[in-house]
């Protein structure tokens, strides 16, 4: 998905299945796509997050039987939907990704199927779940973690653990980007040890990636560091196996979340080489992640006393966000004019700072 995490082509296999999911010409998306984590935690993440009954049965069934093929189809429609958030902001996805979370859940409750079949449609209906519980956070919409809830009660009865890591890593995120960072290092490090040392390798980089980025929110650089150091190890063993939600995966991603929580504390040496090196190919049609990236990389700059280049990539990070409908991308733009202020006196820093008031 993406995000700070993501930013690759939409494959054109994927491009019939967006389209009908968003309900989007063909054409148009075509245009568009040009370990050890420290301490054990102190709680598991079933006290953190117990359980719930949204994806219960309902008591009379009258939906039909449907079987494998309907279970394949809503994964199909959950990956669909991760690749328009490669290229989309949460408030061109989110109709669509709500649409898509409440039929599959009609399916789940109200049809008849075997055993099997519901354990794939649990799994399809924590995919959505997590889909959408994303692009909500992304556009500042209150429904993101009772979403991101409903899918780990469905990841949960899957008996799908990484997905629930997946889940509760995502919350995890949602939380420490919204102030709750005690919260979000908790639910982090309990999403690490959820889905267990036997996950596949991509899927252990992501959550201690997020854990990372949790305890970078929470003021704790060792930890954070810690974190980095085992998402890259876990990348290294990894070997084909990972799930389809997981797909984005890969260094150049860890290297953006290293340059993220660097940047975060005031590492500013470290940080601007990683993104300079993974923004110099960067995908032009993921408006979004570029706009995200760049303001990590234009607060890095003046860190490093350097206002003119700081003054540079914040313009872009002005120009790009105004093109997305993505809240995340509005505050990393509030935070980079915030950080920029203290060199209001660089002439090319006042301009960057005159021009984006003259916008509001």
């Amino acid at each position: 998905m993406s995000r700070w995490e993501r930013g690759k082509r939409v494959p054109r296999v994927w491009l019939p299945v967006l389209a009908e999911v968003l309900g989007a010409p063909r054409g148009t998306l075509e245009r568009a796509t040009v370990a050890d984590s420290g301490p054990e935690p102190p709680e598991t993440l079933a006290a953190l997050l117990p359980p719930g009954d949204a994806v219960a049965p309902l008591r009379s069934r009258t939906g039909r039987r449907v079987g494998q093929t309907t279970a394949d189809d809503l994964a199909a429609r959950a990956h669909g939907l991760r690749l328009a958030d490669d290229v989309l902001a949460g408030g061109d996805v989110i109709v669509p990704a709500f649409r898509e979370l409440d039929a599959a859940l009609r399916v789940l409750r109200e049809s008849a199927h075997s055993h099997a079949v519901r354990r794939e449609l649990l799994r399809a209906v924590g995919e959505l779940a997590q889909v959408a519980g994303w692009v909500a956070s992304d556009a500042a919409d209150a429904r993101a973690e009772p979403t991101y809830r409903l899918g780990l009660d469905a990841a949960r009865e899957a008996e799908d653990a990484p997905l629930a890591a997946q889940l509760a890593g995502s919350l995890a995120y949602h939380r420490s980007n919204n102030g709750r960072v005690a919260d979000g290092v908790a639910l982090s490090v309990a999403a690490v040890a959820e889905a267990g040392p036997e996950a596949p390798g991509k899927t252990r980089a992501l959550f201690h990636d997020r854990a990372a980025w949790a305890h970078t929110q929470a003021g704790d650089a060792q930890a954070a560091v810690r974190a980095l150091a085992e998402a890259h190890e876990a990348l290294s063993e990894a070997d084909g196996d990972a799930p389809d939600w997981a797909y984005w995966v890969d260094e150049s991603e860890l290297e953006v979340m290293d340059a993220r929580v660097y940047t975060e504390l005031r590492r500013p040496l470290r940080a601007v080489p990683l993104l300079s090196r993974v923004l110099r190919d960067y995908p032009a049609t993921s408006t979004r992640e570029r706009a995200l990236y760049e303001s990590w990389l234009a607060v890095a700059y003046a860190d490093a006393n350097e206002p003119e280049q700081a003054a540079e990539v914040a313009a872009r990070v002005v120009a790009l966000a105004g093109d997305v409908a993505s809240a995340r991308a509005s505050d990393r733009v509030r935070a980079v004019l915030s950080r920029l202020s203290d060199f209001r006196d660089v002439p090319e820093v006042r301009a960057v700072l005159d021009a984006s008031r003259s916008r509001a």
